[in-house]
């Protein structure tokens, strides 16, 4: 068993190269599909470090075998493909929670169609995703350093792109569209209604910006509105007058106005209308909250408390 980058990328080419022999709309196109994406999402945990796929183990025998020194007598067992999705979404700032989604559908289909009677990508259209399907391999793919070159034949690429590019326009009409509607709306709205409105977003807003929430212009109704975002990287801790500031940076993947109701949802969305850039969420902590450190003057109460909720240690205690 190979956890190593190079190979499982190949392995994934060869088995999106055999789905590609298939017809589109038969249901083993799916089914190869879906094993060439798990190899894929392996491979780009596998950049990171191969140790990632190993199974926690309490004598880490499978961590051992990742770093080439296992025991040839102990099996070889590898995380599941829910926790490469959860690892690639951690990892790769790019693979949001539409691609998460989208590889997790396709996965689950792939279930079904192994274990259960049912014709799971027959029943699942292609139609259906193959778009997130080509834009999830292109984010893959290019978080390991590859390209949709290196993975896919020429013809096959091409088709990639076309499909990409095409979805992209589709969402991008789709939330000027709507942005356009909901301008009309606030539009037809009476002076008073339209003040009102503004002052009670401001008031939503402000209230967002505590929790984590960053503050933008709605672009249709120009009222203040709220971005809220899926954290990535690693969190910068500082000590600051004697408090912990802690600074996360936050991909952005939800626009919300409460003015006119426009409501977006997912980064390319988000990109369409302008609002993608993104944003960093500070929070601030005592060193007592943050370290969760117990006050002495609090110690009789807590202790008190302690023992009334566990009487076993209670009776040794009292021993």
């Amino acid at each position: 068993m190979s956890w190593d980058r190079e190979p499982l990328f190949a392995k994934a080419s060869l088995y999106f190269e055999k789905a590609f022999e298939q017809d589109r709309e038969e249901p083993f196109f799916g089914l190869w599909c879906a094993m060439g994406l798990e190899l894929l999402l392996r491979s780009a945990v596998s950049n990171v470090s191969p140790t990632l796929l190993a199974e926690p183990h309490r004598d880490h025998q499978n961590l051992l075998h990742a770093l080439s020194l296992g025991s040839p007598k102990s099996r070889k067992i590898s995380i599941g493909t829910a926790q490469v999705l959860s690892l690639c979404q951690t990892l790769i700032k790019e693979f949001t929670d539409s691609e998460f989604k989208t590889c997790s559908a396709i996965i689950n289909q792939r279930n079904e169609e192994l274990h259960t009677g049912g014709n799971a990508f027959g029943e699942y259209p292609t139609q259906y995703w193959i778009a997130g399907f080509f834009k999830s391999c292109k984010i893959l793919c290019e978080a390991q350093g590859e390209s949709l070159d290196s993975l896919f034949e020429d013809e096959i690429k091409q088709e990639a792109e076309l499909i990409i590019e095409e979805a992209e326009k589709e969402t991008i009409n789709q939330t000027k569209s709507s942005i356009a509607a909901h301008t009309k709306v606030f539009e037809e709205k009476s002076e008073e209604e339209k003040e009102a409105k503004k002052i009670e977003a401001e008031k939503h807003s402000n209230a967002l910006v505590i929790s984590g929430h960053h503050r933008v212009e709605c672009p249709a109704c120009g009222c203040k509105a709220t971005i809220s975002g899926e954290p990535y990287g690693k969190e910068n801790v500082q000590t600051i007058d004697g408090e912990i500031v802690v600074r996360q940076s936050m991909l952005p993947t939800k626009f919300v106005c409460k003015a006119c109701d426009l409501k977006l949802n997912g980064y390319s969305s988000l990109a369409a209308a302008d609002l993608a850039n993104y944003f960093t969420r500070r929070r601030i902590y005592s060193p007592e909250a943050y370290f969760e450190l117990i006050h002495p003057d609090d110690y009789d109460s807590i202790e008190a408390l302690y023992l009334e909720q566990n009487p076993i240690y209670d009776e040794y205690n009292n021993e």
